[in-house]
């Protein structure tokens, strides 16, 4: 084992801890916070593969085999004797959390995209796992304390500032499909299983909207489910928009996915995407600037949300906020 792989966890782990898991899941930073004090679970889990080395998928793994949502003197024990057990389903499973709640963060700039172009929308996402962000016109919309926007199901909530032009009505989407190293089937029991294990203990919220989410795709036409296709997102997007109709304006869009590449394949992906005829929205914790590459995310524990290369807002990670940046444009 690498000792520096073990201090690299252990900062991992301890951020997660300090930036992304408080407010959102207290049992989660404890646990973060936890292994990052642990010198044995951090030589552990540096035995993993760095791709695989993540709080989120170390601790769903642990949770589908079924360790319980305990405190973490349990949880530690239940790591260290299960551990072959824990490692095996790492590194056959990927996190590929599928939050619907995202649509409610995207919806803005999808519906800007659409005011602008007068077109039905085809939506293409790199990595959308089950899909289920490419369903957002089939969810419904409350933003503050606003009407309720759609008529679907789940009902997503979000707390808005700084005035994002919110749409009066939801876009037309008239194509859907999407590009996954593992794309995922939400009607199969397992996998949703594997989806819910990924939501974080004590957001109850986030569950049931993903259990309803789940239940829309179920009942959606044949026509409106998504097209998914297996691939590198830099092989196949290029593909799947050229076969966008010519009724319709091509919108690539991903959110927190891109982290998962290294920085060479990100700049690859920005060139190809900036040359394709379509309109790109990006939802990640680091902004991709034409000239100086990734930017970190200028509001730390948020994502920036930009459409075109130009930021539009610091949305939460899971979709329960929206803060519109000055000069953006709003309402």
């Amino acid at each position: 084992m690498d000792p520096d792989a073990a201090v690299g966890v252990a900062r991992q782990y301890a951020h997660y801890a300090r930036v992304w898991f408080p407010g959102h899941s207290p049992l989660y930073a404890q646990w973060a916070a936890g292994v990052a004090a642990d010198p044995g679970l951090t030589a552990l889990i540096a035995t993993l593969p760095e791709p695989k080395r993540q709080p989120n998928l170390v601790f769903a793994s642990a949770r589908f085999l079924g360790s319980g949502d305990v405190a973490f003197p349990e949880f530690a024990e239940f790591l260290r004797g299960r551990w072959d057990d824990v490692c095996s389903t790492a590194l056959r499973r990927r996190t590929q959390t599928n939050e619907p709640g995202r649509c409610a963060t995207l919806l803005p700039a999808l519906a800007r995209v659409a005011e602008r172009d007068g077109r039905p929308l085809a939506l293409i996402e790199v990595g959308p796992s089950a899909g289920l962000c490419l369903l957002p016109d089939l969810y419904a919309y409350r933003y503050d304390d606003g009407p309720l926007l759609g008529a679907g199901r789940p009902v997503l909530r979000c707390r808005t500032s700084g005035a994002p032009p919110l749409p009066r009505a939801l876009p037309r989407v008239a194509w859907r499909a999407g590009v996954d190293l593992n794309p995922l089937d939400g009607t199969d029991p397992d996998t949703r299983r594997w989806l819910e294990c990924l939501v974080w203990p004590g957001q109850d919220h986030r569950l049931a909207q993903l259990r309803e989410a789940l239940a829309t795709l179920r009942a959606a036409p044949e026509a409106d489910r998504p097209h998914l296709v297996p691939g590198d997102l830099n092989e196949r997007v290029a593909e799947l928009v050229g076969r966008v109709p010519p009724s319709a304006r091509a919108v690539v869009f991903h959110s927190a996915v891109l982290a998962y590449l290294d920085p060479a394949e990100r700049a690859r992906f920005a060139d190809t995407v900036r040359g394709l005829d379509c309109s790109w929205i990006s939802n990640e914790n680091f902004f991709m600037d034409e000239e100086r590459g990734t930017v970190p995310a200028a509001r730390e524990g948020y994502f920036t949300l930009a459409l075109d290369g130009v930021p539009l807002a610091h949305a939460g990670q899971h979709g329960a906020e929206l803060h519109w940046l000055p000069g953006a444009g709003g309402t």
